[in-house]
């Protein structure tokens, strides 16, 4: 980019034609790579008429902006501005696209609140909770959501391993119980496996979630906002070709069929989308949200919900707005139209 395209670029903001939208992508989880390829789709999908994107790239403290021709520039943090080829630029809007910390768990939102900057999805309190495997469970009940029976791990804890099992039976799901996309997932069968997959998870996480096994049609639902509306997506049904839709199958269309809409009974779409929707707006969410059920016996049992949907070519969310007409394009737009 040269100073004449920099200058077009200052001069149609401050004409409030097109808003300065910061894309932070990266983070520091094991799903940073799935950052980076939701920040992809964003650039390349956002409306460049309403918008100037700034690529913003964090890995721990070192934030940095990187523009399309290699131009890189360090983020000021007390204001959070960035210098691009000698000019100023400041934000109107921050588009969120870290999936794990510190992005989905709100420590960015909190740092966004004190300076007084808007950003999409949802804020500090609804993502920490949320964020959260157990506390969101606990509260989903609260809310009238089903859940399955669990028992949390911390690290340092002795681990009971019979009392677990006791409690979830076999087989049954050990998962961080912070964080995203299946990663530290395993699916125990045998009580003699138990520890070694509670330590696979600590590696993620100081906290590990046991969950009871249920066998049944795994589906997943998005909610949109779009001003003071909430729009229910239609609903996929995830089919893994592998023991469960783990990280893997998440990320390699092979290894799992997503179905749109999910092949379950008009009532059931109804009960899932309804109870979407109320947990929605009990956790106070903003902006898009993906949630997640095992159905078994015609009960949906809830799993947890996604704060900030994977935006990448192959996610979700994206192909269910599809299946509604909303466009890429139209679907960014509305995330950021919602803030400004």
């Amino acid at each position: 980019m040269n100073m004449a395209s920099q200058n077009n670029r200052t001069i149609t903001n401050k004409k409030n034609v097109k808003k300065n939208i910061a894309l932070v992508t990266g983070g520091d989880s094991g799903e940073s790579v799935i950052s980076l390829q939701s920040a992809k789709v964003i650039k390349e999908n956002i409306d460049k008429k309403k918008f100037n994107v700034f690529t913003i790239l964090m890995q721990g403290s070192h934030w940095k902006y990187i523009a399309d021709d290699g131009y890189e520039s360090i983020v000021d943090k007390n204001d959070f501005t960035i210098v691009e080829y000698g000019g100023k630029v400041k934000f109107d809007a921050v588009f969120l696209a870290i999936h794990g910390t510190p992005g989905e768990d709100g420590k960015l939102q909190g740092y966004l609140d004190v300076l007084g900057i808007p950003y999409t999805f949802s804020g500090v309190v609804s993502s920490s909770l949320t964020f959260n495997k157990d506390f969101c469970q606990l509260l989903a009940k609260e809310f009238g959501a089903t859940i399955m029976k669990a028992e949390l791990v911390k690290k340092g804890e002795p681990i009971d391993v019979a009392a677990i099992i006791e409690k979830t039976g076999l087989p049954c799901f050990v998962k961080p119980n912070n964080g995203g996309s299946s990663i530290g997932m395993s699916k125990v069968k045998e009580s003699k496996d138990l520890e070694d997959a509670i330590s696979t998870a600590f590696k993620e996480d100081s906290e590990v979630l046991v969950e009871e096994y249920i066998e049944g049609t795994e589906v997943t639902c998005g909610v949109l906002q779009k001003n003071n509306e909430l729009i229910a997506l239609p609903i996929t049904e995830i089919v893994s070709k592998r023991e469960f839709f783990d990280y893997t199958s998440k990320y390699d269309p092979k290894l799992a069929d997503e179905i749109t809409p999910a092949r379950i009974p008009e009532e059931m779409q109804k009960k899932i989308k309804s109870l979407c929707v109320l947990l929605f707006r009990k956790f106070n969410l903003k902006g898009v949200s993906r949630f997640d059920f095992i159905i078994k016996d015609n009960v949906p049992y809830f799993l947890e919900v996604n704060t900030i949907p994977g935006l990448s070519a192959a996610s979700i969310v994206p192909k269910q707005a599809g299946a509604m007409g909303i466009s890429l394009e139209d679907l960014f737009s509305i995330l950021i139209e919602n803030i400004l």
